[in-house]
């Protein structure tokens, strides 16, 4: 078990700390490593039942209407000749005339596309027999150290994972350490795991894009059709950057901010997490009997006077293992994240007041990956392991500091507690990240247009940052009102859902100053 502060993601997958760095070029005039032997590999589609890593998985890849196949990569792009990975696939097959195959990734980093593309093929109708499933092969993918495909990331055990004395002082950054010893130690855990330093290492967002890039000559497509979902915009971004000359459309909902720092996108998401709280504050605010009370200015001390008291007593749980402070949080987080899981979140609160924790509990659980049966997914070390590669590393001056103005950002969050000195969880990782200044060019040449969805109430990736994406892609953009992270193709709205349509499958981008009402 760890102590304080050793839980490595408290808010999860496609949630509110993304923002990442430049890809580091090639040295002048080297020449592209030769893959031919990995692009003219022979994939084998089969049943995807043996592909399956979590008791909910089984259940999802028992569909017969989808096969998985596991497509072989170099684990170091500069030695192609060397060590490899795999990464699992899952497919919906197109059933109608199909355009190409759609490469479709969740977000996270850490999220399954296996995962995500089996859960809409069984949810909404759109994905199989509607337009989208009838024009493409639609492929979930796990990147390299998620789910299926190897190198895995498996850090830390179930218990670790429920232990609710190990967690951070916010849930915004899942980036904090004790001390120098316990960054060692993740370190350490994390490698053994994977199998070894250099697995580790190979894990981050380059490589992956890389990755995509074999998927489509292994699949066939001569050029890439994509959608991504909040981290995965930026996974879009990178590629379109690496290979424009490969790109046929982009989807990129809930982006990143291509201009910012980690340190300035994890800020600016404490803002809007904070503003989220305030919209929730004023929608309970028109009940009687709404936990926060009726004065929405006053909201964040009835929250705070609701949670703090966690940190030395959870709240009891029908599972026996308690709702704690971090918990909680967690699960404000999560309910904030689209205005349909609102009254669950403040039922919770309600709950809470009671002195119960049990609906909290349940939204932290979805946040964090455990399923039913108490396993996780693996999303928190699958997330460490790429943003340790992808941004540069704090001292400890400047992880503490963060803390600090994380508190100042997102005042509800704030546990009372002094803010003691934090390290960076990556800072034992044995290699320098991979990826230096902004994460993407200001100006993206060569490119087909693109397509840009942004949510102006989102708190995990705010609006404006959907607005610089699109800038800087030069492609189309889409502005959606209402509050929700990731809102194309989900069934929740017919003008959204039509405007992607109309851009995968006959390349219309709509004009400037579309707009979609949730």
């Amino acid at each position: 078990m760890f102590g304080t502060r050793s839980r490595l993601l408290v808010v999860g997958a496609a949630s509110l700390a993304l923002a990442s760095a430049c890809t580091t070029p090639p040295p002048p005039g080297a020449p592209p490593p030769d893959l031919t032997e990995f692009h003219d590999q022979q994939v084998a589609f089969e049943p995807c039942g043996p592909f399956a890593t979590t008791s909910t998985d089984e259940k999802l890849f028992a569909n017969e209407r989808l096969d998985c196949a596991r497509v072989q990569v170099p684990l170091d792009y500069d030695d192609p000749d060397g060590a490899r990975g795999e990464v699992a696939l899952l497919r919906i097959p197109a059933s109608g005339e199909k355009i190409g195959s759609l490469f479709v990734n969740p977000g996270g980093p850490g999220g399954s596309g296996m995962n995500f593309v089996a859960t809409m093929a069984s949810a909404n109708p759109l994905w199989t027999d509607g337009l989208l499933g009838q024009r493409f092969d639609i492929i979930g993918f796990d990147p390299r150290g998620v789910g299926a495909s190897s190198p895995q990331v498996d850090c830390f055990t179930d218990a670790d994972n429920d232990d609710r004395a190990a967690g951070f002082d916010n849930a915004l950054d899942p980036h904090g350490a004790a001390s120098e010893e316990h960054a060692q130690e993740i370190m350490q855990r994390c490698a053994e795991s994977a199998g070894g330093e250099d697995a580790l290492t190979s894990i981050g967002t380059r490589e992956v894009a890389r990755d995509v890039d074999v998927l489509r000559e292994v699949l066939g497509d001569e050029k890439l059709t994509f959608l991504g979902y909040s981290y995965g915009t930026e996974l879009g971004g990178v590629y379109a950057e690496a290979f424009p000359e490969k790109v046929r459309a982009l989807v990129l909902d809930g982006a990143v901010s291509p201009g910012q720092t980690p340190d300035e996108m994890t800020i600016g998401q404490a803002v809007a997490a904070q503003e989220g709280f305030g919209r929730l504050a004023e929608e309970c605010a028109k009940a009687p009997d709404c936990p926060l009370g009726t004065d929405p200015a006053l909201a964040t001390e009835r929250f705070q006077a609701l949670t703090r008291p966690l940190v030395d007593q959870p709240a009891p749980t029908a599972d026996g293992r308690g709702l704690g402070y971090n918990d909680a949080i967690t699960a404000a987080a999560t309910g904030m994240r689209a205005e349909a899981l609102l009254p669950q979140l403040i039922d919770g609160l309600t709950e809470l007041a009671e002195g119960r924790g049990d609906i909290l509990l349940a939204l932290r659980d979805q946040m964090t990956g455990r399923g039913p049966d108490g396993r996780y997914n693996g999303l928190m070390e699958d997330f460490l392991a790429i943003r340790c590669m992808d941004w540069p590393r704090r001292s400890p001056a400047e992880q503490t500091e963060l803390n600090r103005r994380l508190r100042e950002a997102a005042p509800f969050m704030d546990d009372g507690r002094p803010v003691e000195q934090s390290h960076h969880a990556c800072e034992a990782w044995p290699k320098p990240p991979s990826r230096t200044g902004p994460w993407l060019a200001a100006d993206v040449a060569g490119l087909p247009p693109t397509l840009t969805v942004s949510t102006t109430g989102d708190i995990a990736t705010p609006y404006q940052a959907g607005v610089e994406l699109a800038d800087a892609l030069g492609g189309g953009l889409l502005t959606v009102e209402g509050e929700q992270h990731g809102v194309s193709l989900v069934g929740s709205n017919a003008c959204i859902d039509d405007t992607v349509l109309a851009y995968l499958v006959d390349l219309r981008t709509p004009p400037e100053g579309a707009r979609c009402v949730l």
